[in-house]
């Protein structure tokens, strides 16, 4: 919907609760015609259900996902304003979605019951108010302050960590408001255990426009932010791609499509900022031709090809800080099966021709495998290196040869942004590319179109055709764009594992979610706990400090003192 739709639909609601409740106004001593009067009937309403100073209550009546508890509260608090106290009233307010109100408004006899006492009668009611108002709160928290959020992949290695739980600041880059308005609070996409979604939607693309689900969303809005997104901010921010059929390749074929909101969120590095041209040169990023200087907790990793004297035992690898590695295994021609050959990438290494050899990453299912089929491990493998680690290795007396896995300058990649044959890059070399920003124009062209039709058509909501050698943007002819946002290039430091910006291109400023400023805890793997990355700040220079030792003596004071503040006071 755009804002006039919503403000009608708002403008309806009004009408239908006004025709709902007009009488149980003047049986509280109103007037008829202040039912009616957005906001103020709202006002109004939490004097006669004798929340006077509640003043939030009508704040919280207007915010999205929120509402939608406050209105079940609402529609029990008018029943019991009335009388209604019984376990069949709140039922019945609430499994019909507030038309309960309408009998008691033009059927029943009820009287007003003033100053009513508003605490809950037994201890079910008591836990019930509790856990909705701690909904309420939580679902604020998550929504317009801070999010937590568990880093899934290895793409920002080094700096964040696989098993790292962070909270996400909503208020740096500022919160934007709910655009999906009805759906469970505090999930993302799918609701845990049961496994569906957690909103109303309707995910068929060819219905995106029509569905009357879809109506309900609300347009693209957000709470001003204190800070900009800045050139090597780490940011959390749904994926732009995520409404294509094949997530690996970026087609731009279709089968489902998602609101912003609930597109999946990703966590990369900014490494370009509107304003900026932006190449990549040998796996480097150049901003504006000079190469880009990652914060000192940074570390840039790449896939190199190790051959050695002896295969790299783990602790060896383990003292070269890679996380992600895999080695090559010997297996005799004669003893290759159908499973093997499903399973394994197998290749031939010149000179042994008896021998086939197969890659493979450590895990417990590759040990049955080494077992059954008796293996032998190689001097062989390929692994994850810093630029520190690799001329560590580059001068190791084991190592007989070490290179650099990329590909060459001007060999095209199908999986490359922007996909299309003209543009001879890959995810080593890449550009140049101007990254726009709000306000910014452009010159369009036939060459650079397969650069912008993506932001122009998809995240900024145009019509593009191309007629001969004219372009059309909504009908008319031109030569130009101004773009209505800002873009960003987002990427992962782990370079050979991050499906990032090189293959969906930009990230638009309305899929920016919020800013990762604090890890609370970290997990390598149950119950392996990383002690010194608990309570860490995710920014800052020099080695992250741990806060966690300070937080206990803290929390142990508090609570010392909160108990001796409670006896002292029974002792009075």
């Amino acid at each position: 919907m755009t804002l006039t739709q919503w403000f009608i639909f708002i403008l309806v609601i009004q009408v239908i609760h006004g025709l709902g409740t007009w009488k149980l106004y003047i049986k509280a001593g109103r007037q008829a015609w202040e039912a009616f009067i957005p906001v103020y009937n709202a006002v109004v309403l939490t004097k006669i259900i004798n929340r006077p100073k509640s003043w939030w209550w009508v704040i919280l009546l207007f915010l999205p996902i929120v509402n939608l508890f406050m209105f079940v509260i609402i529609w029990v608090e008018t029943a019991r304003s009335f009388g209604k106290n019984q376990y069949i009233d709140t039922f019945l307010a609430v499994v019909t979605l507030g038309f309960y109100i309408y009998y008691l408004n033009y059927v029943a006899d009820v009287k007003y019951v003033e100053n009513r006492d508003t605490n809950p009668k037994s201890s079910s009611g008591e836990w019930t108010s509790s856990i909705l108002f701690a909904i309420v709160a939580a679902t604020i928290v998550h929504t317009y302050f801070m999010q937590p959020f568990t880093i899934p992949s290895s793409s920002l290695e080094k700096s964040l960590l696989v098993g790292d739980f962070l909270f996400v600041s909503k208020f740096h880059y500022g919160a934007r408001v709910p655009m999906t308005t009805v759906a469970a609070p505090m999930v993302h996409d799918t609701i845990p255990v049961l496994k569906k979604k957690s909103y109303l939607f309707d995910d068929d693309f060819s219905k995106r426009e029509t569905s009357w689900l879809n109506k309900l969303q609300l347009p693209y809005l957000r709470i001003p932010g204190f800070e900009d997104i800045e050139r090597n901010d780490i940011v959390v921010f749904n994926q732009p791609a995520d409404t294509l059929l094949d997530m690996n390749n970026f087609t731009p074929d279709r089968n489902y499509y998602k609101p912003i909101d609930k597109k999946t969120n990703l966590v990369k590095r900014c490494v370009g900022v509107p304003g900026d041209t932006l190449e990549i040169r040998d796996g480097y990023v150049y901003i504006n031709g000079k190469q880009n200087v990652l914060p000192d907790r940074a570390k840039l990793q790449f896939v190199s090809e190790v051959q050695s004297v002896n295969y790299l035992n783990d602790n060896f690898i383990k003292r070269l800080g890679s996380t992600e590695y895999s080695r090559y295994y010997k297996i005799k021609r004669n003893r290759v099966d159908q499973f093997i050959q499903q399973n394994f990438r197998l290749e031939l290494i010149e000179g042994d021709p008896e021998n086939l050899y197969l890659q493979a990453y450590p895990s417990e299912f590759l040990n049955q495998v080494i077992s059954r089929y008796g293996l032998g491990l190689t001097g062989r493998m390929e692994i994850n290196l810093t630029d520190e680690a690799y001329n560590k290795l580059k001068n190791d007396s084991n190592i007989k040869s070490i290179k650099k896995i990329k590909r060459e300058k001007g060999a095209r990649d199908s999986r490359t942004f922007p996909h299309h044959p003209d543009y001879n890059w890959n995810y080593d070399f890449f550009g140049p590319l101007y990254i726009p920003g709000k306000g910014h124009t452009i010159d369009i062209t036939l060459e650079n179109l397969p650069l912008y039709k993506r932001a122009i058509t998809e995240y900024e909501r145009n019509t593009l055709q191309v007629k001969g050698n004219q372009i059309l943007i909504n009908g008319e002819v031109t030569d130009q764009y101004t773009f209505k946002q800002n873009y960003y290039w987002m990427m992962g430091d782990n370079r050979n594992n991050s499906i990032d910006a090189r293959g969906w291109g930009f990230a638009p400023f309305d899929h920016v979610v919020g800013k990762p400023v604090f890890i609370w805890m970290s997990w390598d793997g149950f119950p392996n706990a990383r002690w010194e990355r608990f309570f860490t700040t995710v920014g800052g220079t020099g080695k992250a400090t741990s806060y966690f030792i300070p937080f206990l003596v803290i929390l142990a004071i508090t609570l010392g003192f909160n108990k001796w503040r409670k006896r002292k006071k029974a002792n009075a």
